[in-house]
């Protein structure tokens, strides 16, 4: 079993990546292997509504998102980590999620998945609430912890100062590998993932 661990701040060694590193360490404890992706500070597209997934099965733009994607079959488990930028996640992490669960959705359905937020002062719980949107739309069971997975601080110093917050990170990696195990066991003794009906898409003029 494996989690990855994408970390949507710019700087590599950030607040983002403290919290997302306390996630893989316990991860690892509780048997659970961990990979930390890091985004980075190239230049990520927004999606641009083409069309082009659907028809080729990958994104036109071919960036860091198709690679991703062409990994996602080697994880069981996924956190998604962004500093918050304006109350909200940044828009690095955004562009590439938007992209990833648009144009690879389906091999991220049915694998639990956590979102991961760290700001100074404001804004943590709108920006955990936005990237939670994309599991519960995908068909991911979501892991919690005690706390709403957020920690606070300026600098990374800081952020391992954040007692509360850095436990809610460890209990939250417990949390993904009991899940995760969970699974596997059901899924050893024969517990699949549900037939699905077809969808049904409305909207609020017909």
């Amino acid at each position: 079993m494996k989690v990855l661990l994408v970390n949507g701040s710019p700087n590599k060694n950030g607040c983002t990546f403290t919290a997302l590193s306390e996630v893989a360490v316990q991860l690892e404890k509780d048997g659970v292997g961990a990979e930390i992706l890091h985004l980075g500070k190239q230049p990520i597209n927004d999606c641009v509504d083409c069309g082009f997934c659907f028809k080729n099965g990958k994104c036109v733009f071919g960036d860091i998102v198709n690679e991703t994607a062409a990994r996602l079959g080697e994880f069981d488990g996924f956190v998604f980590g962004a500093p918050v930028y304006y109350a909200g996640p940044s828009a690095r992490l955004l562009a590439f999620m938007d992209r990833l669960f648009y144009s690879a959705g389906g091999k991220l359905a049915y694998k639990p998945a956590a979102a991961v937020v760290s700001c100074r002062r404001g804004g943590s719980t709108a920006s955990f609430d936005r990237i939670n949107k994309y599991f519960t739309i995908n068909n991911m069971p979501v892991v919690s912890s005690q706390y709403w997975n957020q920690v606070h601080g300026n600098t990374p110093e800081e952020v391992r100062k954040d007692e509360e917050g850095m436990q809610t990170m460890r209990r939250l990696g417990r949390n993904m590998a009991w899940l995760l195990k969970c699974i596997g066991c059901g899924r050893s003794n024969g517990v699949n993932v549900p037939d699905a009906e077809t969808v049904v898409r409305t909207n609020f003029i017909r």
